[in-house]
C-alpha cells in the first residue's frame, strides 16, 4: 500500500455529511493509472467489436450470443478482474473492477446483466465467504468463463423481503448432504450456468443459509428450469425460474455458516449496487453522443435542432448528470479500495478486508445505485424526446436504451428500498458512534435559534459559494433528520415517506459535492480555463440539486413538525437553500450544450 493512502485522511462511510472533504483527497477518472487506461481501452474495443456490432441479435433474444460473448470476455480476463490471482483472476483493485464494469456494460443491457450477475453475485459470494477448498475448486472456473454463475435468492413470495424465502434445505440421516426443495424466480444466467448460489432455510432457522449448487443439464440432480422470461428490456439475458426437487448438495458446499445466508445476500448486494451504478455510466455517455449526433444532423425550420434552446436544455442536464455520476462512483470506488488496502496492511485476510471495506461504504453504494440508475433512465427518456417520433422506432437505438435502463431501478434492491436503507444505515452508524450526527444536528438547532449573520462573504475563489452551499445543504439534512429522529426514535423506519424524502436530500448532497470536488481538483492541476465546461456542469448540477432539496425538505418538515417548530424549520430551510449570487442557469446550460454540440459527443 502506498504511503499516500496511509497519509490520506480517508473518511468513513457516511462521514461526508459531517466532515469537509478536500478535493485533493478524492479520486477522479482523470486519475486513472496507465494500467487502468489500457484496461479501459481494451474493454471499449471488446464492447465495440463483440457487442455493439451485434446489437440487433441481442434485441432479437439471441441467448446463445450472450453466452458466447461471456466466454470471450472470460478468455480475455474480464470476468476475473476482481478475483485474486491465487484463484485464476487478475487481482486488480476495486477501481479497476468498477472501470471494467463501466465500459463493458453499455453495448446492451442483456450482456451487462449477464456480466454483472456472473462477476458479482455469481462469483463474489464464494471469493468473500467460501472456504479455501471451495475457492480453489470453483473460483478459477468462474474467473476464466469455463463455468458461469447464477444467484438464486428471489422467490414468488420473497422479493425485497429476501429473508422470507420458503425454499428448504434438509440434512440427510447420515449427515453428509442436504436436500433442497423450492422455487426461485428471475434468475439471471439460469439458462447457461454451471453453478448456482442458492439460499434456503434449514428447519425453523431465523435466517436463510447459502449453498453452492453445481448444475449439469445432463445430470440435473432435481433441478429443472422454467422457460425464458419475455421481458421489457435486457431481452437476451437468460432469465428463468429454477425449481429444486430433492436436489442433493454435499454438506461441504454450505457457504459460510448455517443461518449466514442473509448476511451473504446483503453484503453481495452492497458491492452489486456500486457496480450497477458503474454499469450505467457509459450507457449515459453513449446515449448523449447518439442524441447530439442526431440533433446536429436533424434540421427543422432550416436549423439543426441542436441550436434550439429547448434541446440545449436537455443536452446540458444529461451531460451534467452523467458527469456527477462518474464523479461520485469513482470517488466511492477509491474510498473502498483504500479502506481494503488499510485493512490488508493491518493484517486482515483478503476476504475480511474486502467485506469490511465495502460494508463501510454501504450508504454510498445505496446512494449511487439510486441516483445513477434514475439518471440513465432520464437520459434515455430525453434521448427519445430529442429523436422525436424516430426515437419511438426500433430502427433507432434510443428505445432499446430506454427499455434496458428500466430494470436498473429494480434489481440490487429497488430504489425505494435503497432510499430507506441509506438513511437507516446512517442513523445506525450514528448510534454506534461511527458518524457523529448528534453533535452537528444540535449545532444546527442552536443556529436556528440564533440571529443569522448579515455579513457578505467573499466568494471570489472558484467554487467558494458552491462549497458554502453544500455545507448549508448538509445542515438541511441534519435539521430534518435530527428533528425526525428526536420525534420518532426507533419508530422512524415506519415513516417511509419521510425516509424517502430525507434520502433524496442525502443523495443530492453526495452527488453535487462529488461533482464539485472532481472539478476543483482538476481546475487546480489543469487550469480553470481548461475546466470551464466542467465548472458549468458542476454548478448546474448543484442548482438542480438545491431545488430538489428545497422541495423534499419542505415536504419532510410539514409532515412531522407543527406550530413554532415548523415555522422555525421552514425559515431555516429557506436560509440554507438561498444563494448569495444566483448562477445564470441559461448561460450554464448553453455553455455545456455548445461544447457537446461542437465535439458531437459526450466529451468529458
Amino acid at each position: 500500500m502506498s504511503t499516500e493512502t496511509l497519509n490520506k485522511d480517508i473518511l468513513r462511510g457516511g462521514q461526508f455529511l459531517v466532515k469537509e472533504t478536500n478535493c485533493e483527497d478524492v479520486f477522479t477518472p482523470e486519475d486513472f493509472s496507465e494500467e487502468q487506461v489500457m484496461m479501459k481501452e481494451a474493454v471499449m474495443e471488446f464492447n465495440d467489436r463483440e457487442i455493439i456490432a451485434y446489437k440487433n441479435r441481442f434485441e432479437a433474444k439471441d441467448y446463445a450470443l450472450t453466452e458466447e460473448c461471456m466466454r470471450k470476455a472470460g478468455e480475455l480476463g474480464f470476468l476475473g478482474v476482481a478475483v485474486p490471482e491465487a484463484y485464476g483472476g487478475l487481482g486488480m483493485g476495486f477501481v479497476s473492477t468498477c472501470l471494467t464494469c463501466d465500459y463493458i456494460s453499455s453495448g446492451t443491457g442483456s450482456f451487462s446483466t449477464a456480466f454483472g450477475a456472473h462477476t458479482g453475485i455469481g462469483t463474489m459470494p464464494i471469493t468473500l465467504y467460501g472456504t479455501e477448498e471451495q475457492k480453489l475448486k470453483y473460483v478459477p472456473k468462474l474467473a476464466t468463463g469455463e463455468w458461469f454463475g447464477a444467484y438464486c435468492l428471489t422467490e414468488p413470495g420473497a422479493g425485497s423481503d429476501a429473508n422470507s424465502g420458503k425454499t428448504t434445505a434438509e440434512l440427510s440421516a447420515d449427515g453428509k448432504s442436504y436436500k433442497i426443495n423450492g422455487q426461485k424466480m428471475w434468475i439471471s444466467n439460469a439458462g447457461f450456468c454451471s453453478l448456482m448460489i442458492v439460499f434456503a432455510r434449514i428447519e425453523d432457522d431465523k435466517n436463510i443459509t447459502g449453498f453452492i449448487v453445481e448444475y449439469d443439464p445432463e445430470n440435473p440432480n432435481g433441478v429443472t428450469l422454467g422457460e425464458e422470461e419475455h421481458k421489457l428490456g435486457i431481452r437476451a439475458s437468460s432469465t428463468r425460474q429454477v425449481f429444486f426437487n430433492d436436489t442433493v448438495v454435499p454438506v461441504e458446499n454450505m457457504l459460510a455458516g448455517r443461518g449466514e445466508g442473509f448476511k451473504i445476500a446483503m453484503n453481495a448486494l452492497n458491492v452489486g449496487r456500486i457496480k450497477l451504478a458503474a454499469a450505467c455510466l457509459d450507457s449515459q455517455r453513449r446515449i448523449i453522443t447518439t442524441a447530439v449526433n442526431y440533433a446536429n444532423e436533424r434540421k427543422q425550420f432550416k436549423t439543426p435542432i441542436a441550436d434550439f434552446g429547448a434541446i440545449k436544455m436537455k443536452l446540458a442536464k444529461m451531460a451534467a448528470d452523467a458527469y456527477a455520476g462518474e464523479s461520485a462512483t469513482y470517488r466511492a470506488a477509491k474510498n473502498i479500495e483504500d479502506r481494503i488496502a488499510i485493512r490488508v496492511a493491518a493484517g486482515n485476510t483478503h476476504q475480511e478486508a474486502e467485506l469490511k471495506g465495502v460494508e463501510e461504504y454501504a450508504i454510498e453504494c445505496s446512494i449511487l445505485k439510486v441516483s445513477v440508475s434514475e439518471d440513465v433512465q432520464n437520459c434515455a427518456d430525453e434521448g427519445i424526446q430529442i429523436f422525436g417520433g424516430m426515437g419511438f422506432s426500433e430502427e433507432t437505438p434510443m428505445e432499446a436504451a430506454w427499455r434496458d435502463a428500466r430494470i436498473a431501478r429494480i434489481y440490487e434492491g429497488t430504489n425505494e428500498i435503497n432510499r430507506m436503507l441509506s438513511v437507516g444505515m446512517l442513523v445506525k452508524k450514528a448510534m454506534k458512534g461511527h458518524v457523529d450526527l448528534l453533535g452537528p444536528a444540535q449545532a444546527v438547532q442552536q443556529e436556528l435559534m440564533g440571529i443569522p449573520s448579515f455579513e457578505t462573504p467573499d466568494y471570489s475563489e472558484l467554487f467558494s459559494e458552491e462549497k458554502a452551499m453544500i455545507a448549508k445543504l448538509k445542515k438541511v439534512f441534519l435539521m430534518v433528520a435530527g428533528a425526525a429522529v428526536q420525534k420518532y426514535g426507533p419508530e422512524m423506519e415506519k415513516h417511509q415517506q419521510l425516509l424517502v424524502a430525507a434520502a433524496d436530500i442525502l443523495i443530492e448532497i453526495y452527488m453535487a459535492e462529488s461533482s464539485i470536488l472532481r472539478t476543483e481538483k482538476n481546475a487546480k492541476r489543469f487550469g480553470e480555463e481548461a475546466q470551464s465546461v466542467q465548472i458549468a456542469m458542476s454548478k448546474l448540477y448543484l442548482y438542480n440539486a438545491i431545488n430538489i432539496i428545497e422541495d423534499k425538505g419542505k415536504e419532510s418538515i410539514i409532515s412531522f413538525a407543527e406550530g413554532d417548530e415548523q415555522r422555525m424549520m421552514l425559515m431555516g430551510l429557506k436560509r440554507f437553500t438561498k444563494y448569495q449570487n444566483y448562477p445564470d442557469i441559461v448561460d450554464l446550460r448553453n455553455e455545456i450544450a455548445e461544447k457537446v454540440k461542437a465535439e458531437n459527443k459526450y466529451c468529458f
